[in-house]
């Protein structure tokens, strides 16, 4: 069970959200078939963009992340509702790296450091707010960082994490986002900085057995954290034979005609859960005609 916690240190003035997200990047690893490499880029970007997603307000809001690094993954898109329910997509899912200099999977190697990250919220506004700033790293959460820090000007840091077993299962996975709320209290830095100095990375806290909840109010240590809110999270998509069809309509009549002239099957698959949906050349003709 994936789940987002939240908890609040006692004046208000620091939030700490935590990503338990192993089974949703289990679900990214059937799904996608992904090597160790691609399940951890993946996996820390999906956890990113729950946790993001999570603080949307309204039920429609939507948030993407775009991860265009230059690296063998392709661009890496994920998209987040507001409850944190995610789905994601990469270009390129077998890939296999060498490990880096510290002997971690490549997650910098395999996205590139090289682009941009782009974030896409859609709020049902004419027009979704889209800000983009370059990549600092590709290891992501550092990207994350960077983020906030550039668009938003919101203190924030950001741990991400995914373990990968031997059979290339997920161990463990998760993140957590720790900011500074406006107006922002500079004297509660250096408190953030050592408690973030001396955390565990996240694999090492899950996989030691802490929950959570312990991990929120580990990075509000000093602070007086208590837990604010929790709720289950999972991989979702919103695929379906009516949205596909739309897709189908949106590319025009004269493709349309192409394919109807064919006689053949049309297969149209979903990028971001592999599901295949057929049409016959007949339906084709009808989409033309609506």
């Amino acid at each position: 069970m994936s789940r987002i916690v939240r908890a609040l240190s006692r004046d208000g003035g620091v939030l700490c959200a935590v990503a338990d997200t192993r089974d949703i990047v289990n679900e990214i690893h059937r799904i996608h078939k992904t090597t160790p490499v691609a399940s951890a880029a993946l996996g820390r970007a999906a956890t990113a963009g729950a946790i993001m997603g999570g603080f949307m307000k309204n039920e429609r809001d939507l948030l993407t992340l775009r991860i265009d690094g230059g690296g063998k993954a392709g661009i890496i898109t994920v998209t987040a509702d507001y409850r944190g329910n995610v789905r994601c997509c990469a270009g390129n899912y077998n890939v296999d790296l060498p490990l880096n200099l510290k002997g971690k999977l490549d997650v910098a190697g395999y996205v590139g450091a090289s682009g941009v990250l782009g974030v896409i919220r859609d709020t049902g506004l004419k027009t979704p707010h889209t800000a983009q700033v370059p990549l600092v790293s590709g290891e992501i959460a550092e990207d994350i960082t960077a983020y906030y820090a550039i668009s938003e000007q919101i203190p924030t840091v950001c741990g991400l994490g995914v373990l990968v077993d031997r059979d290339w299962s997920i161990k463990a996975a998760g993140g957590y986002l720790l900011q500074l709320l406006p107006p922002v209290d500079e004297s509660k830095i250096a408190l953030i900085e050592n408690n973030i100095k001396t955390m565990q990375s996240v694999t090492e806290m899950f996989e030691a057995g802490m929950t959570a909840e312990a991990i929120a109010l580990r990075g509000l240590a000093g602070m007086d954290g208590e837990i604010l809110d929790e709720w289950e999270i999972a991989y979702k998509c919103d695929c379906s034979t009516e949205r596909t069809r739309q897709l189908l309509v949106s590319l025009g009549e004269d493709e349309l005609r192409s394919m109807a002239e064919s006689g053949e099957e049309i297969e149209v698959c979903c990028h971001f859960c592999d599901k295949k949906y057929y049409f016959e050349a007949q339906e084709i003709i009808k989409f033309e005609n609506n």
